[in-house]
């Protein structure tokens, strides 16, 4: 036998072996799975439809993405089992985690691990620019603002962010696609968004018609960081078509989140696929540059799953005690 042909031979022989041990812990595996999202014409939507579409394709599992309330639901249904994995925000995990979820008061929703981070949910404002609204103080008495779905962040942190700095408003629900519509319709006055960037429905919003972008001011900006768990941030002017420059607003970080029952194996694979694939995950959506393993600092609250704790730790990112299992 040549060398060429052992080397090929091992080779070969290796790549078997690999193989039939990949296969052989897939033995706990769940047959499918679901991630669960948030409402269609949101950025949870579309980067957890995606993700969910590129675990099946390259884990060769069933699965794919479900509309939910977002996630105040999400952390509840992967508490539960009725889905896998899962978006969330930290201010919701933490009210989750300590059993103030506003879906279960009382119930410590402690079977939810973190994957992995995803990005800063900037909360920006958008309203049709002939309102004449060009800022949160021209945000009139009893204005209609849509606030995406019940329980959303959202839903949950942006009408007490907006009553902390002095404005009156009516409440309104609904999917960002629909409260999208509604704004261009008149029904509606603003729109206040807490979702990754570029927000799907404030694009659309632009191509049919002129929209204006409303930034918080310094003070306003100051004013909420000191009263909420948010930090701040610069939505940049390349985001949309309608802004000339940053504008300035406030943000909280997401999270991937999975059942911490799930088999540690199969977490594994998912967050190696997700963290040394990041050019796939910017294919889904452009946030996506922020899913990236530096960024697990920014969860202080969620134990990390054992799976993903194992490929940090393979790859030389500490994880605290205090967040292992």
């Amino acid at each position: 036998m040549t060398t060429t042909t052992r080397i090929l031979t091992g080779t070969l022989a290796g790549a078997m072996l690999i193989a039939g041990s990949a296969q052989a812990d897939r033995s706990d595996w769940p047959q499918s799975f679901t991630v669960g999202t948030a409402s269609q014409g949101g950025t949870y939507f579309v980067y957890g439809s995606g993700w969910a579409n590129l675990i099946a394709d390259e884990l060769g599992v069933s699965g794919g993405g479900e509309v939910t309330g977002g996630p105040n639901q999400n952390l509840a249904l992967v508490h539960t089992g009725d889905l896998a994995l899962g978006l969330t925000t930290m201010g919701p995990a933490a009210e989750a985690l300590a059993g103030e979820s506003p879906l279960a008061p009382g119930v410590a929703m402690d079977n939810v691990c973190a994957l992995f981070p995803m990005y800063e949910t900037p909360f920006s404002i958008a309203t049709l620019a002939d309102s004449g609204i060009e800022s949160i103080s021209d945000i009139p008495d009893g204005a209609t603002i849509g606030f995406g779905p019940a329980a959303s962040t959202s839903d949950t942190y942006f009408p007490a962010i907006l009553e902390e700095l002095g404005v009156n408003f009516e409440r309104r629900n609904g999917g960002w696609n629909d409260l999208g519509g509604q704004l261009q319709d008149g029904l509606i006055d603003v729109i206040a968004f807490a979702a990754g960037i570029p927000i799907p429905a404030v694009s659309q919003l632009e191509v049919q018609t002129d929209v204006n972008i409303i930034e918080f001011t310094e003070e306003e900006q100051q004013q909420v960081i000191d009263a909420f768990p948010v930090s701040p941030f610069q939505i940049p002017a390349s985001t949309y078509q309608t802004l000339e420059e940053d504008a300035r607003a406030v943000s909280m970080w997401n999270f991937t989140i999975a059942g911490c029952d799930l088999p540690e194996d199969f977490v594994y694979e998912i967050t190696k696929l997700s963290m040394e694939n990041n050019d796939k995950m910017r294919d889904i959506h452009r946030s996506a540059q922020f899913s990236v393993p530096e960024n697990i600092q920014y969860n202080t609250v969620l134990p990390f799953h054992p799976g993903a704790v194992r490929w940090y730790e393979e790859n030389g990112y500490e994880i605290p005690a205090d967040l292992k299992l």
